[in-house]
């Protein structure tokens, strides 16, 4: 079996080996047995994060429990300083601001310091703590670091900011005015009324017109500074009437009302008792209307441009009432053209406008119903070409007004059918500037085509038979 003593030798060293081993007993704490275990349970393994736990919390490992030992905090080593000591740090971190009265205020301490009498004698640690004290008593209360100082320009912008009393300039006040009643607007009112006068089949008074268109006026200034007066927060968010006084504070609300009463009761009583009752109603009518309907009923609903509509069809058939002292169909007509005419000039105006009137928070065609805004521009423009017709009808004029006026009427109706199909800025600006020239050359046509008053022929012929003698008469 064995081919050399070496090898026999060994294998037997081998198998005395192997047979001692077999024969020891097993011990469960033995290196192999371990190894075997802590491969079965990883939980007990040591990794590196356990290494650096241990490492951290300052542990120590004890029959496989954790047990914390707290390092201990290092004691504050007492630091033991003077008085004098801390008074300089003070002084050092405490820099005095700059102030003439400090310097002043200093300097006689040390003219005190110096004048000291020759009996007492002063160290050099004690001077330099009174002058350290000095400059703490003295410097301490001047010092206001945790306090702000306004300037005078940022106090001013804060005034501005906060209600304070106005301060109106004479000299801007008619401007002011002017802006507060809608000067322009009020003026195309009082035009539309005198039209009314003249249209009406009496003599003409020229004393009645000037008192009429007066009292009209007026009536007219106080609408527009009570509808000014209840549209300010929403006015100061358009860009068309972001400029009126009252957005820009150039006059008081209490002014306004008060200029508006001082406009609109003279112009009702003026109405009233210097021309005729029905005027004057038909005056305080419409401002009521105006501002009480009109006004609020922009940010509800879009029957506010009927409405408006109505106001403005009121002031010829005041014209006219003031000749007549009546409500005659002809009158209605004059109201009738003003108010088929306003809805192809103010949809025009505010289809342009729609983003401010959106932002305004007001509810417009132009806004809420584009469709319907412009439909109903076309429709109205339409209206002026019938109410021509029916102008001669109703004896107002001749038919020559209805022949002469067709031109104008047909034209502004084109540019209404060109702003339905197109819907578009270019359209919308044609049609409002032609309405600006559209309405005073209409009233002045029916003005010249106006038909002569019925039987001012057959009156001189009585007239002149009454007045001749008996003999000619059977003549």
């Amino acid at each position: 079996m064995y081919k050399t003593p070496c090898s026999r030798l060994s294998g037997l060293v081998g198998v005395s080996l192997k047979q001692l081993v077999q024969h020891v007993p097993h011990c469960n704490q033995t290196a192999r047995s371990l190894i075997r275990l802590h491969k079965r349970d990883p939980s007990c393994w040591l990794t590196y994060q356990h290494f650096n736990f241990l490492k951290r919390q300052y542990v120590t490992k004890n029959s496989s429990e954790l047990h914390q030992r707290a390092a201990q905090k290092p004691s504050p080593c007492p630091t033991n300083v003077e008085e004098r000591d801390d008074s300089v740090e003070r002084r050092v971190q405490r820099i005095p601001t700059l102030d003439p009265v400090l310097t002043d205020n200093v300097l006689p301490l040390e003219n005190m310091a110096s004048k000291a009498p020759p009996g007492v004698s002063t160290s050099e640690p004690d001077a330099a703590v009174q002058q350290d004290s000095a400059f703490r008593d003295v410097g301490t209360p001047k010092e206001t670091p945790h306090v702000h100082v306004e300037t005078d320009e940022a106090r001013e912008a804060r005034l501005d900011r906060q209600w304070k009393q106005l301060k109106v300039d004479g000299a801007q006040l008619t401007d002011i005015y002017a802006k507060l009643a809608k000067i322009k607007l009020t003026a195309l009112v009082v035009t539309s009324a005198a039209a009314g006068f003249a249209m009406a089949p009496v003599p003409f008074d020229p004393l009645t017109l000037v008192v009429a268109s007066l009292g009209t006026c007026l009536a007219s200034c106080s609408a527009n500074s009570i509808n000014q007066y209840f549209e300010v927060p929403f006015d100061s968010n358009m860009n068309r009437t972001k400029n009126r006084p009252l957005v820009r504070g150039q006059i008081s609300p209490l002014h306004a009302v008060s200029f508006a009463v001082a406009c609109g009761v003279p112009g009702v009583a003026l109405l009233t008792l210097a021309v005729n009752p029905l005027t004057g109603f038909l005056g305080a009518l419409n401002i009521f209307l105006y501002t009480c309907c009109y006004t609020p009923l922009k940010r509800h609903s879009i029957a506010n441009t009927w409405v408006g509509a109505l106001v403005g069809a009121i002031p010829p058939v005041m014209g006219w009432t003031a000749a007549t002292g009546c409500l005659e169909p002809g009158a209605l007509l004059m109201g009738g053209f003003l108010y088929c005419w306003q809805f192809p000039h103010f949809n025009a105006l505010s289809w342009n406008l729609r983003e401010d009137y959106s932002r305004g928070g007001y509810r417009m065609m132009s806004v809420t119903h584009p469709a319907m805004c412009k439909r109903v521009a076309l429709r109205h423009s339409l209206g002026l070409i019938g109410l021509s017709a029916v102008a001669p009808m109703l004896a107002v004029t001749t038919w020559t007004f209805p022949v002469i006026s067709l031109p104008i009427n047909l034209y502004i109706s084109y540019l209404a059918f060109v702003f339905y199909r197109r819907g578009d800025r270019g359209s919308a600006r044609k049609l409002f500037f032609c309405s600006l020239w559209h309405l005073p050359m209409l009233l002045l046509l029916a003005l010249t085509c106006k038909k002569p008053r019925g039987g001012e022929q057959e009156e001189e012929v009585v007239v002149a038979a009454a007045a001749a003698p008996p003999f000619a008469l059977q003549s």
